[in-house]
């Protein structure tokens, strides 16, 4: 099944929370966000392998493998949000998508515009991050 979007189209509180065009806006966001993350990934490799290692200079050596340490560790963290990207298509075809795992409350469409893994809703979120700060600061 297709649904068509205008290219103009936002999710709006104008119309039934999750609906098969806010569902599909939402995974075509999510999509176009992972393929941007891999083919920046494959950039990034390509540049990791082309660079010439062998510098003579004994700084210049240590600020290339400094830059790929920072490169390394960013695609760490794109990997991560790689997984957290495919969970969040997950929900959207189980249809749990868009509600907070905490409260089962609908998440706003604008942070989901923002931040389209999210899994808990602000108020959910501020409570974990206060909790977190707490035993952290313990």
């Amino acid at each position: 099944m297709s649904i068509e979007l205008a290219d103009d189209y936002r999710p709006s509180d104008d119309e039934p929370f999750m609906n098969d065009r806010q569902r599909e806006y939402f995974r075509r966001k999510l999509l176009q966000w992972k393929e941007d993350i891999l083919r920046e990934s494959k950039e990034t490799l390509q540049n990791l392998q082309n660079e010439n290692t062998n510098l003579p200079d004994i700084a210049d050596r240590a600020s290339s493998e400094t830059d790929r340490s920072i490169e390394l560790r960013a695609r760490d963290r794109q990997r991560k949000l790689i997984s957290k990207i495919e969970a969040a298509i997950k929900r959207i075809e189980d249809g749990s998508y868009g509600y907070c795992e905490e409260t089962g409350e609908p998440i706003s469409l604008k942070r989901l515009d923002a931040r389209p893994i999210a899994t808990l809703s602000i108020e959910a979120q501020e409570r974990h991050e206060r909790r977190e700060k707490v035993y952290r600061d313990e």
